[in-house]
């Protein structure tokens, strides 16, 4: 244990202490109808054998990559954590490549897929640093979007804001409203460092957590998901099936009709390093500056 109270979650030579999960599907909502209905009812392509292929994970000079399997199938998983946790801070450092939709899953369920999503969706309309609900009706809590600028090959240089007028996935009002705090967009923009590591930290903290993030030390998004309000979310609910402890994971995205290949490039990948948890004694407040 480190001076400041961490451990190590990755030992940064192997997968000890994770297991990799395919992208299963359950309800959209607790007692709600399942997800392959719900692509029914929009009439979108139900995935073939998503448990077939729980992504491909493996560790390289220290870093902890994943990717689809096989690169290029469509394919996404997760790497779970074998241990759970109740309240924490979490710290690592990510390498996301343009584009890969990933994120870091909370208070996730071991062999389901419900859990509190952190967004690392570095892809056009993606959001980095809100949040989503796993089979917890699907609310979308995000300060902001962004896309990327190009050179005059067309190859990706760096992030820019989102344009709502051209937006595949805009943010609405609704969504940053569900925040008890939203961080400009140009806040983000003068920190993240592109085509490099940057650090995310995440604050779990309650039954019914309250969760805070930041983007190398810049405060980005707060939640308090037991006052959340959006269609479907019965917090309750989410609480009998969630219960005050879960799992991390990790996420390769797998494509879909909406966005394809702007999901998730071919042979695109993202790096993970430096992986650490404090735990905190239950009661410690909500979200810190």
């Amino acid at each position: 244990m480190s001076n400041d109270g961490f451990v190590p979650l990755f030992d940064g030579v192997s997968l000890a202490g994770w297991h990799a999960a395919p992208r299963i599907y359950g309800s959209v909502y607790p007692g709600g109808p399942s997800v392959l209905e719900h692509f029914d009812s929009l009439g979108l392509e139900r995935p073939v054998e998503p448990e077939k292929h729980p992504a491909r994970w493996k560790v390289e000079d220290g870093v902890l990559v994943g990717e689809q399997d096989a690169p290029g199938s469509g394919y996404g998983g997760y790497l779970v954590s074998d241990q759970a946790f109740g309240d924490f801070e979490l710290l690592l450092e990510m390498r996301p490549d343009w584009p890969a939709d990933t994120g870091v899953m909370i208070r996730r369920q071991r062999d389901s897929w419900e859990g509190f999503q952190v967004l690392v969706d570095h892809r056009p309309s993606g959001g980095i640093g809100g949040f989503f609900g796993n089979g917890l009706a699907s609310f979308s809590a995000v300060p902001f979007a962004i896309d990327v600028v190009r050179d005059d090959a067309g190859r990706p240089t760096g992030l820019v804001a989102d344009n709502p007028a051209t937006s595949v996935e805009p943010v609405t009002e609704a969504k940053r409203d569900r925040l008890s705090y939203a961080a400009d967009v140009d806040d983000f923009l003068k920190v993240w460092r592109w085509d490099d590591w940057n650090e995310l930290r995440i604050r779990c903290v309650g039954a019914m957590p309250v969760i805070t993030t930041w983007i190398n030390g810049v405060k980005i998004a707060e939640l308090d998901t037991a006052t959340l309000e959006s269609p479907n979310y019965d917090a309750d609910a989410v609480f009998e099936v969630l219960g005050d402890r879960g799992h991390i994971a990790l996420e390769v995205h797998d494509n879909d009709s909406m966005f394809g290949e702007a999901r998730w490039g071919v042979g695109a990948q993202c790096r993970w390093r430096n992986i650490r948890i404090k735990e905190l004694p239950a009661g410690s407040g909500g979200g810190s500056q």
